[in-house]
């Protein structure tokens, strides 16, 4: 089985996805190491293709060094539909993002959060009601299936609220893409904790 897919997608796939590829991908690695890698896939991509094949905006970049990632080899994709159609949790930077996602998949619509919003409904999920964690890919793979439906029945069919985007810090300073950085941690942490390690 393949392993559990998570999406992060923004406008150009150089600033917001790209470090929450990453920040997700440190999580990862400090609760699993080396392992992580054949438990979850993390990708991104961006809705337009402006920066397609271009490296990480360097105020991210240096986000990402700062907390012990690693943005060496990333190179900006534009979202297709097959980048969806493969991943089983979808998380966009705003809620305009998401809708463009439900537009072109409308099958993807149960697996696609604005990144607040998940982290959102995440906090007030009971874990007890899910399959057990483990370094099993299996494992992590229904867990995580599971733990998106269960979130996705938690929203009851309500949009996303407006405090749950991450705003654009393309252009601003690095204390605006540190905040930024700082949301993106306060999800992707306690959903990874969930999926590797069971909290």
């Amino acid at each position: 089985m393949a392993p559990f897919s998570v999406l992060h997608v923004c406008m150009g796939n150089i600033c917001r996805s790209p470090m929450a590829e990453r920040l997700t991908l440190v999580a990862a690695g400090e609760l699993a190491g080396p392992a992580a890698t054949g438990l979850l896939y993390v990708h991104s991509v961006g809705t337009g293709g402006w920066h397609a094949g271009e490296p990480m905006n360097p105020p991210a970049a240096r986000q990402v060094r700062t907390r012990g990632g690693d943005p060496v080899g990333f190179a900006a994709r534009r979202l297709r539909g097959e980048h969806l159609d493969g991943s089983d949790l979808i998380l966009t930077a705003t809620g305009e993002q998401a809708e463009y996602v439900a537009g072109l998949r409308p099958d993807a619509a149960g697996r696609t959060f604005v990144l607040g919003e998940f982290g959102r409904l995440l906090a007030r999920l009971e874990p007890a009601g899910l399959p057990a964690s483990g370094t099993d890919p299996d494992a992590v793979y229904a867990r995580g299936v599971a733990l998106v439906a269960a979130v996705d029945a938690a929203r009851e069919g309500r949009p996303s609220l407006p405090g749950d985007d991450l705003d654009d810090p393309w252009g601003r300073s690095d204390a605006y893409f540190a905040r930024v950085a700082d949301e993106i941690d306060a999800t992707v942490r306690p959903l990874v904790a969930m999926l590797l390690d069971g909290r």
